[in-house]
C-alpha cells in the first residue's frame, strides 16, 4: 500500500435496508431511522461522537415532507444540535451527500460523518413517478419524450444501435447477469434469475417499454435507504475495519442530450480517466465495480468509459463473460440497480456501502474471491453528473 492510503477519507461503518415496496416504511423519516444508528454501531463509535451529518435525498414530488436533512434526529436525539445538510443530484444524489462529508473532513471540521442516501418512490401512481423522474432530465427538449426517462434512454440505445449494430442480445446478457447477481443479494428488491431467453424476448410479461428497451432493460421503482460512517485515515487507522477513498472525483456534463454525443458517455469518461489518474490505478488494477446500471444500455456504454474495451466494443465484455462474477472484472457483483433496485437518493450510498463490504470481506454469497480495490460509478441524469470512487481496504 502506498503513501495515498494514509490521506484521505474512509469508510468505517455502514448499513443497508432492503430494497423494494416497502409498505411497513410509509415515509423517508421511517426509513432513515432504519439505518442511522445501525451505520454508526457498526462503526463502533458513540453518536455523540458524529460531528456531521449529510443526506441524500431526491424527492422532487415523491412525499409531500421534504426538507429532510434533520428528520434522522427523531431517531437519533443524541445528534441534536449537529449540522445537516441534505444534498441532491439526480441519481447520484447519494454521491454527492459522501463528497459533502468528505469536504468536511477534508476541512478537519471534525473526525466522524454520518451520511444517509435515502427515497421513498412508492407513495405515488407509476405515472407520477415518471413524471418525477423526468425532472432529472432537460425538460425544455426532453420533456415530451415517450415513456419518460425510459424514453431518454432509449434514445440513447437507438443511437448507439444505429453507430455499432444491434445490441439486443448484449442488453439481454447485461440484464440476466445481474438478475443472476442479485439472487445472492439480501438487500435486492428481485432475487430471480430470470435467465437470458426471458430478457430477450418480448413477451406479455417482458414487454418492450420504449425503443429497444424491454421491462427487464430498466430498472426499478423502489424504496430503500443506505448510510455509512466517514472518517479521516487517520482515525482509521486504530478503528476495527476501514475502506479508503483512493480517489473520489465528481465531473459534470452538459445537461441536454442534443448537445453531446450521447452515445460516448464523455462525462463518465473523464470521471473514470480523473479517478485512474488520481489513484495511480488503471482498470486492470480493478478486482470489482459497482457501476450505474439504470438502464442496460447504460452498463454497456460504461464498459467503454471505464476502459474495459474500446468503444462500439462494449457487447464483447459481457457476451465473453469478461464481466460476469467469475470473470476478469465483475461488474455489478450485488446485481446492480437492475436488480437490488433504484431508490433515487440511496443508490449513491448503497453502491459505496455494497463495495466496501467486498473489500473488508463482509460480502457473504455476493463475495469477490481476492478482491483489493473497487471501481464505483454512480451517474446522474444522462451521464450529467459522473462520480467515479476507488475503493481499497485500509484495515
Amino acid at each position: 500500500m502506498d503513501a495515498r492510503a494514509i490521506e484521505g477519507a474512509c469508510i468505517v461503518g455502514w448499513s443497508h435496508s432492503p430494497f423494494g415496496k416497502l409498505e411497513d416504511a410509509p415515509d423517508a423519516e421511517a426509513l432513515i431511522g432504519r439505518v442511522a444508528r445501525a451505520a454508526i454501531e457498526d462503526a463502533g463509535i458513540d453518536p455523540s461522537e458524529v460531528d456531521a451529518i449529510y443526506v441524500g435525498h431526491f424527492n422532487g414530488g415523491f412525499q409531500k415532507q421534504d426538507f429532510p436533512s434533520s428528520l434522522v434526529l427523531q431517531s437519533l436525539p443524541e445528534l441534536r444540535f449537529r449540522p445537516a445538510t441534505r444534498l441532491e443530484n439526480a441519481c447520484a444524489t447519494g454521491s454527492a451527500a459522501i463528497h459533502g462529508a468528505m469536504d468536511f473532513l477534508a476541512a478537519r471540521r471534525g473526525r466522524f460523518t454520518l451520511v444517509i442516501g435515502v427515497e421513498k418512490m412508492t407513495g405515488i401512481p407509476g405515472a407520477q413517478v415518471g413524471d418525477v423522474l423526468l425532472g432529472c432530465a432537460y425538460r425544455r427538449e426532453e420533456g415530451d419524450i415517450p415513456a419518460g426517462f425510459a424514453g431518454v434512454f432509449a434514445r440513447i440505445a437507438d443511437a448507439y444501435f444505429q453507430r455499432h449494430g444491434d445490441q439486443s442480445d448484449a442488453l439481454a446478457a447485461i440484464a440476466a447477469k445481474n438478475h443472476r447477481n442479485g439472487v445472492d443479494n439480501p438487500y435486492a428488491q428481485m432475487r430471480k434469475d430470470l435467465g437470458y431467453e426471458f430478457c430477450r424476448t418480448e413477451s406479455e410479461r417482458n414487454p418492450v417499454v420504449a425503443g429497444p428497451l424491454k421491462r427487464t432493460d430498466c430498472s426499478l421503482v423502489s424504496d430503500g435507504a443506505a448510510a455509512m460512517v466517514l472518517t479521516d485515515a487517520e482515525t482509521a487507522a486504530s478503528m476495527s475495519k476501514a475502506v479508503h477513498f483512493r480517489a473520489a472525483v465528481q465531473v459534470n456534463d452538459l445537461m441536454p442530450i442534443s448537445a453531446r454525443d450521447i452515445t460516448r458517455f464523455e462525462g463518465a469518461r473523464e470521471a473514470w480517466r480523473r479517478a485512474y489518474d488520481a489513484s495511480g490505478t488503471g482498470v486492470g488494477d480493478l478486482s470489482f465495480a459497482e457501476v450505474h446500471d439504470c438502464f442496460t444500455i447504460a452498463e454497456l456504454i460504461d464498459y467503454e468509459a471505464m476502459g474495459l474495451v474500446p468503444e462500439g466494443q462494449g457487447a464483447r465484455a459481457v457476451l465473453d463473460g469478461t464481466v460476469a462474477k467469475g470473470g476478469r472484472l465483475p461488474v455489478n457483483p450485488s446485481g446492480g440497480l437492475k436488480s437490488k433496485g433504484h431508490p433515487i437518493g440511496a443508490t449513491g450510498v448503497s453502491m459505496h456501502v455494497l463495495a466496501a463490504m467486498q473489500l473488508a470481506g463482509e460480502a457473504g454469497v455476493m463475495q469477490v474471491p481476492g478482491a483489493t480495490l473497487g471501481g464505483v460509478f454512480n451517474m446522474g441524469g444522462a451521464a450529467v453528473a459522473n462520480y467515479v470512487s476507488i475503493l481499497e481496504r485500509l484495515r
